[in-house]
């Protein structure tokens, strides 16, 4: 079974240094039909102006993964990390038992795109943590990687729950498939291009949870990039 959440069906706000666009109910906006799926709580789409952001606020409880498309962001938190998120780096913050962080885009002329991704921890009260990662764009291309696991291998960062997250980039005619083991479930989130997802067309924006099925097959349509979850 998949179930297709096209993009402009999303919750949508527009605060002038912030333009959002929520997966799953977030903030201000609410949807009793979609409060997430399995452990993946938050999928939004975030445009935040040049030399603005999010100022300090706190977080707990949460694995918290951001995914750059375009510009930079800068992060700072209550551990004492200060980094700069760029496209191709995967960040990953475990909120445990609290933290505070900032996030801020210091391009003064370019804005920021950005995914930001929560997953529920398998358990509350972890330690806070900070890991962040590169990958070239050659290890996306045309494959599934890994890029955050509860069983992280080959650079992937650390989540602590029984998921994996996977992107790829996809040309106009590749395809990759990536095998379901019974009772796993799937959600694919497509942030650019269009893809076919088996067989069913969706467009950046676009997400769709899968269940009941032995496989998800992903096929480029025109130059993509996907974000692929492997949810219990």
């Amino acid at each position: 079974m998949i179930q297709i959440r096209k993009r402009n069906d999303r919750g949508h706000l527009n605060h002038g240094w912030l333009d959002t666009w929520h997966s799953f109910s977030f903030g201000s906006y609410y949807d009793p039909r979609f409060m997430g799926f399995r452990h993946l709580r938050v999928i939004n789409e975030d445009f935040v102006a040049p030399n603005n952001g999010f100022p300090t606020h706190p977080h707990r409880d949460m694995e918290i993964i951001t995914y750059i498309l375009e510009g930079a962001l800068q992060h700072r938190d209550s551990m004492g990390t200060g980094s700069v998120i760029t496209p191709g780096e995967v960040q990953r913050m475990s909120a445990g038992t609290g933290v505070t962080h900032s996030e801020y885009n210091p391009s003064q002329t370019d804005p920021v795109h950005l995914l930001q991704i929560w997953i529920l921890p398998e358990r509350r009260g972890i330690p806070p943590s900070y890991e962040q990662t590169r990958f070239q764009r050659t290890e996306l291309q045309g494959r599934l990687k890994l890029v955050a696991s509860g069983d992280p291998s080959d650079g992937a960062v650390k989540i602590h729950q029984d998921a994996n997250l996977f992107a790829s980039l996809l040309s106009p005619g590749q395809s990759v498939k990536h095998e379901l083991k019974s009772g796993r479930h799937a959600w694919l989130q497509v942030a650019r291009g269009k893809v076919a997802l088996n067989g069913n067309e969706m467009i950046a924006g676009d997400g769709a949870a899968v269940s009941e099925e032995s496989f998800v097959e992903i096929a480029g349509k025109e130059d993509a990039e996907v974000l692929l979850f492997d949810l219990s």
